[in-house]
């Protein structure tokens, strides 16, 4: 199934648009951070956001003025994301880029290799990331311990490598992945056996990776695209 035909409609086929690691880290914290709600919907309001970023989104980001950012937004409307808090969450990537020189970097910042999975480091990632200010619908606050679905969702697309993951970093190791917790993965969980907790928590999201990993200890994640199928297929993520 981890297949790249199977890949649309699916937010992750922005990511492979591109050819650089700079601009497919970018355009993949923008399109997993969008990826909720209606997948068509989703495809159609990431294309709104990389529209006016041209050839090379990190390049443009690095060079944008943020009175220029904010401008290119100003009409953009996602669900409960306004084109305003677009704005905020393009400028912190803009001053991530300027302050480490990548997403990679940033995160490695609050990487710890002894610990058993990422959840510590995307936590550090979050904060740092919203330290100036915060887009809440983009990258929710930490003390929330929501599961980070979107966040751990861009984690599996830059860490893992195959024909349908691209595998931007190399210093993480996709050992130590969360799954991508949201109500339908839950769900496929319950109805599995791997879970009976109802909420879609971290805690809820390690135990099922935990489950996964007695699977295949050195990639857990790896079902996660095949399972998700049906979701993104029925037009939700």
């Amino acid at each position: 199934m981890n297949r790249p035909e199977y890949i649309h409609p699916d937010p992750l086929e922005f990511v492979w648009r591109y050819k650089s690691a700079a601009d497919r880290e970018v355009v993949g914290l923008i399109a997993a951070c969008l990826a909720y709600g209606n997948v068509n919907q989703i495809l159609k309001s990431v294309e709104k956001v990389l529209a006016p970023m041209g050839k090379s989104p990190a390049a443009w980001l690095k060079t944008a003025p943020p009175a220029e950012i904010k401008k290119a937004l100003a009409g953009f409307k996602h669900r409960f994301t306004t084109g305003a808090e677009m704005a905020v969450f393009l400028l912190n990537i803009k001053r991530a880029l300027a302050d480490h020189g990548s997403l990679e970097r940033l995160f490695l910042a609050g990487y710890r290799e002894e610990e058993p999975t990422v959840e510590k480091a995307l936590y550090r990632f979050v904060d740092a990331f919203n330290a100036r200010a915060c887009a809440p619908t983009l990258t929710p606050c930490t003390e929330l311990k929501s599961s980070f679905k979107r966040v751990n969702l861009f984690l599996r697309w830059m860490v893992r490598k195959d024909a349908v993951d691209p595998g931007v970093w190399s210093r993480v190791s996709p050992s130590k992945l969360i799954i991508p917790l949201d109500t339908h993965m839950r769900q496929v969980s319950m109805n599995m056996g791997i879970t009976r907790r109802k909420d879609t928590s971290m805690k809820t999201a390690v135990e099922i990776t935990g489950y996964f990993a007695g699977l295949e200890p050195s990639d857990p994640v790896k079902y996660d695209f095949a399972l998700t199928r049906a979701g993104i297929r029925g037009n939700n993520v």
